[in-house]
């Protein structure tokens, strides 16, 4: 059986762990987590970048940092993960959701500005696959709303937009706020794991304090205050010594990881052109403004029944292939609270998106082959 998806080793986590544990550090905030918040902050100018346990808890600092309370609104897209509108639920948040473009799974930007309300109060574009929402359309319109904007860039690691200035710019560096994934189905990989990234230099004090189960202690270890107290809310949201070594063995290897994924992500498109025009399929769209960072490769099949059929082949020639987002207006926790229109293309993804395996050491020559012969 080929796996969806396969966690790639470098080859040295094991022996950073070691060194972590042998430190006699490995509660967090120490040389492997400075290392990897560096790595952020240096390649991919972002101001502040902080280590979390997952991305849902980056997604939860960003809610707290904003001060989302009973009864603001945020602006998201329903065709992504539910931790996405968790975090901003769990603050009294009602979410509205946006659809998805025809052409992407992306958040339509042309949409947004008619869901806003004067209880609006942030918008958070998800860059699926990796690829970027239109961000220059998304920030104009939260200057000119005085809103925030909350990058989730979970699927997003090394990828980029270029504005129409021509400027090229990182994936989460652009909103006040982002957050990204380091799960084991992402690039780059630490079993759990996530970052807050700061591009608002107003947020960054208390993003630590927060950080920091709501103390003043990374003030403290710096020396700038002579004890550290209870300051502020926060949680338990650095993540341990350990998270971070496996996490630094995967960023110095990034060159090699990325290379590779693109790789066969390009096999995969060039292979399955011909066939996916012939059988009404759509290919992956990367827009003029946007790289590919080559988190995945997906089909939008013309139907239900077509895509039922597919990944019925695929399992019964030993492929797993998936299908991904059930639309979270639909879903049973929000169905009744949602109270927008219809979401077409939203639904359309829902019913029609198929993801292949994608992973550093896939011989994806055998998908294709599958695919193709069907």
């Amino acid at each position: 059986m080929i796996p969806f998806n396969k966690p790639y080793l470098t080859g040295n986590e094991i022996a950073y762990i070691e060194e972590a544990v042998k430190s006699g550090k490995i509660s967090g905030n120490g040389h492997f987590t400075k290392k990897c918040q560096n790595f952020f902050e240096s390649n991919y100018g972002i101001k502040k970048a902080l280590l979390t346990t997952s991305c849902t808890d980056a997604l939860e600092m960003a809610a707290i940092l904003i001060d989302i309370k009973e009864g603001d609104e945020v602006i998201m897209p329903s065709y992504t993960f539910v931790s996405t509108a968790n975090a901003f639920v769990l603050r009294g948040a009602k979410i509205i959701f946006a659809d998805s473009r025809k052409d992407h799974p992306n958040i339509d930007e042309t949409k947004i500005e008619s869901l806003i309300t004067a209880k609006t109060k942030a918008i958070v574009p998800v860059h699926y696959a990796g690829v970027a929402c239109e961000m220059d359309a998304i920030m104009n319109i939260a200057a000119k709303h005085d809103l925030y904007v909350i990058e989730d860039a979970a699927q997003a690691v090394d990828s980029y937009y270029t504005g129409k200035n021509g400027i090229k710019k990182a994936l989460g560096s652009i909103g006040h706020l982002a957050a990204f994934s380091f799960h084991e189905t992402k690039n780059i990989i630490s079993g759990e794991g996530g970052l807050l990234a700061i591009n608002d230099d107003k947020f960054i004090d208390r993003a630590e304090i927060i950080w920091e189960k709501g103390t003043n202690r990374s003030s403290f270890f710096r020396g700038e205050v002579d004890k550290y107290g209870w300051v502020d809310i926060g949680s338990s949201f650095l993540p341990s010594e350990i998270i971070a070594a496996f996490l630094w063995a995967q960023l110095e290897n990034l060159e090699k990881i990325q290379a590779k994924r693109k790789e066969i992500w390009n096999n995969y498109f060039n292979s399955l052109n011909d066939w996916a025009q012939k059988n009404e399929i759509e290919l992956p769209l990367t827009p003029d403004y946007a790289t590919n960072n080559a988190h995945m490769f997906y089909l939008v099949c013309k139907n239900l029944e077509q895509r039922t059929k597919l990944l019925a082949h695929l399992k019964e020639n030993e492929i797993l292939a998936v299908f991904h987002y059930i639309s979270l207006h639909t879903s049973p926790f929000y169905l009744s609270k949602h109270q927008g229109g219809e979401l077409p293309e939203t639904d359309r993804f829902t019913d029609c998106l198929v993801r292949l395996p994608l992973f550093f050491e896939l011989d994806s020559q055998k998908v294709i082959n599958a695919i193709i012969d069907n």
